[in-house]
């Protein structure tokens, strides 16, 4: 008797760059030209999917120890809630027309990112399930349509709005500049040696935030009460991000560190809590020793931070940071987007 034939999607992690927090729907339709600028790196997220003999559903996540064991998918698509809550979510999606289904598995979900490390493991995770599971119910998805149903499923999870860019280098990989228009999103690659990118940033931990999220819902609610200093703010962040891209395009590494720089002073001042005294003394030791900017990944509060550095200083500042409290999180340019192996049972 052979083997149950299991169900395996990757997707990775991201690093922005500029341009965030604008791919919140509708921001960016109040700043004509909006892009946000980003790159994946190789912090994978996981999901297995294993049928087996009976109706049972198990959903596991590896990596924080939450599960939820339910006798079928009736009893799942009942439940209120879930402790896995995107294993939980996604299968309301995909078995909703199929409540009768005694069809049993075990969905397993890990993650390489720390947590609340705002480097969007969460949304990459949201891929991963959404790709497994469209694969396990043999449902056609185009990319697009994975980003799509990740993002608002995400948003339901979370309850507060979901922005754009995390979903798109789970997808493709690579470094993204995504345009943000009335008509639609686009993803255009960014035309880079990806050894250009790894030579030249550090992607390091600080901590989980106190309450991860928040920093981009309390900017959102300020900008849509019409606060000038904030919409002035994102007007100058959506410029920044401009000129990133074509600052990477070029291989213009002196105007890359620049707007970086200049991009976290401004996010620092849409809100309270975005930096906290442990990033503060991380740039400020690291600059000492050869980092000529930083800015946090995602919303802030703790999480990552990304250093840009001189190749020739990348070890100098790696280990003065290091020694200073934080965590060099090894990390590369991830040249492949998302990955699904295994075939749906006939």
């Amino acid at each position: 008797m052979s083997a149950p034939r299991s169900i395996e999607a990757q997707a990775s992690c991201r690093v922005d760059l500029a341009g965030g927090t604008l791919d919140l729907w509708p921001l960016y339709l109040f700043h004509p030209g909006a892009v946000t600028v980003n790159y994946a790196v190789d912090i994978l997220t996981r999901c297995r999917i294993t049928p087996h003999g009976s109706s049972e559903i198990h959903f596991r996540s590896l990596d924080t120890g939450r599960e939820d064991r339910f006798q079928n998918m009736n009893a799942v698509l009942r439940a209120r809630s879930y402790q896995h809550a995107i294993a939980g979510y996604l299968c309301r999606f995909f078995f909703a027309d199929r409540a009768g289904s005694k069809r049993g598995f075990l969905l397993e979900t890990t993650s390489e990112s720390p947590a609340g490390a705002g480097i969007s493991g969460s949304s990459a995770l949201m891929v991963a399930t959404t790709a497994a599971l469209a694969r396990f119910t043999a449902t056609k998805m185009s990319k697009e349509e994975i980003r799509v149903l990740a993002q608002n499923v995400e948003a339901q999870i979370i309850r507060v709005p979901t922005g754009c860019q995390d979903y798109y280098p789970a997808l493709y990989g690579g470094v993204n500049a995504i345009e943000l228009r009335a008509d639609g999103i686009r993803r255009n690659a960014v035309d880079i040696p990806c050894e250009e990118i790894n030579a030249r940033f550090l992607l390091v931990y600080t901590g989980a935030p106190r309450q991860s999220g928040i920093n981009n819902w309390e900017v959102f609610k300020t900008h849509l009460n019409g606060e000038k200093r904030v919409f002035k703010n994102f007007e100058q962040i959506g410029a920044i991000a401009r000129k990133m891209r074509s600052a990477l395009e070029g291989g213009d590494w002196t105007e890359v560190s620049r707007l970086l720089h200049e991009e976290w002073k401004l996010r620092k001042t849409n809100a309270p809590g975005i930096t906290t005294p442990l990033i503060d003394r991380l740039v400020k030791e690291a600059s000492k020793q050869g980092a000529r900017a930083a800015k946090v990944c995602g919303a802030g509060g703790g999480g990552c931070v990304v250093f840009f550095v001189e190749p020739e200083a990348r070890i100098r500042v790696a280990q003065t940071i290091m020694e200073s409290g934080g965590r060099v999180l090894p990390s590369q340019v991830a040249q492949a987007g998302l990955k699904v192996a295994g075939a749906a049972r006939a």
